[in-house]
């Protein structure tokens, strides 16, 4: 499967035939094996995007299928609209060749029994979240899956979730906020996903002073350069002597963009689309926006070739990475980029401390 190849359209329409989660399985480890080999030698932009149509395919695909099983359990179809929302990396979509499932439902409010239509989706998201495992896909450790009565709810439950969590702050809050500032509809009623981040950004607007605390969420990874402009190494355990690709990196550089971008409104959720858009609004010079593109592009290459191991049949990659793969080209480039991204940290920082005095 070459890049710009008729192929990735045949695997693509594949995933959309298939009939059980096995055929999925099969066509997700060839694509894996095909898109693998390519790795080193394709354009990561174009890269991440063919793989990302990949994943969402194989998602849709599992959730149709759920939604036959229910109707061939005499469950019937969906008794009303509802999106299934993707969060994480699938929500901005960067998932690397192992991805697990960050998800969730919003359902339209319901005019009869609501107890009923909660049990039908809480169903429906079992199967779904059964029929990505067996495609590879493990459930999210954190628990934020469609299955997790939490996670899935009506349009005005979630509205009244969302804004519980800006009025009360917490920690915890404050992450899922920020993951919910990463959803995006990967099947479904797309406008009823478009209401529900409504509800997220009408909040924010509401309530201004959460800003400080999503910026002490965004810059709590730090960079992995030291003072002197040194990697930051794993000291302990198992990978003692690797680079936190994923968390000293690539999850730094993620985080400042969406706070940027939430701060203004942008409603894009990948990162390359947010960098764009915070361009066009002047929140950032062209020359900025370039230089902070080819640093993401080089982490997010990084973070596709850490290695990738099978746990348990799932797709599984810890984001770590040995330094002896670095060429010293590579850790030239790294340790540039690293110092970008540091820079952007403390422009995230003044532009929001501005904002907040």
């Amino acid at each position: 499967m070459r890049m710009n190849d008729p192929t990735h359209l045949q695997t693509l329409a594949l995933i959309g035939e298939a009939d059980n989660a096995g055929t999925l399985r099969g066509l997700r480890d060839q694509v894996h094996e095909q898109m693998e080999a390519l790795l080193p030698t394709s354009p990561v932009e174009q890269f991440i995007k063919q793989l990302n149509e990949v994943h969402d395919a194989v998602i849709q695909r599992s959730i149709a299928l759920a939604e036959a099983e229910m109707a061939r359990l005499g469950k019937g179809s969906p008794p009303v609209p509802y999106a299934y929302m993707l969060f994480g990396s699938g929500g901005r979509s960067e998932q690397t060749l192992s991805s697990d499932q960050d998800s969730g439902i919003v359902y339209e409010d319901p005019v009869s029994d609501s107890a009923e239509i909660r049990n039908y989706f809480k169903q429906l998201s079992d199967l779904t979240v059964e029929n990505l495992q067996h495609a590879g896909y493990p459930p999210c450790e954190g628990d934020v899956i469609s299955n997790n009565t939490e996670w899935c709810m009506s349009i005005s439950e979630w509205s009244v979730k969302l804004s519980r969590w800006f009025e009360e702050p917490t920690w915890e809050a404050v992450r899922y906020l920020l993951i919910v500032a990463d959803g995006r509809c990967v099947y479904g009623d797309r406008e009823l996903g478009d209401r529900f981040k409504d509800s997220f950004f009408t909040d924010m607007l509401n309530h201004p002073i959460i800003l400080k605390r999503m910026l002490d969420n965004t810059l709590r990874h730090k960079m992995l350069v030291g003072f002197f402009g040194q990697l930051l190494k794993e000291r302990y355990g198992e990978d003692a002597g690797s680079l936190d690709i994923k968390y000293g990196a690539y999850i730094p550089m993620v985080n400042s963009i969406r706070l940027l971008s939430v701060m203004v409104g942008i409603r894009e959720t990948s990162t390359l689309d947010r960098l764009e858009r915070l361009e066009q609004a002047g929140q950032m010079s062209h020359d900025e926006a370039v230089v902070y593109k080819r640093a993401f592009l080089f982490f997010l290459k990084l973070r596709l070739i850490t290695a990738v191991q099978k746990e348990d049949g799932f797709y599984a990659n810890n984001g770590k990475m040995s330094s002896r793969k670095l060429t010293k080209e590579m850790v030239d480039e790294l340790k540039s980029s690293l110092r970008l991204g540091k820079k952007l940290q403390k422009s995230v920082y003044r532009q929001t401390i501005g904002k907040l005095t």
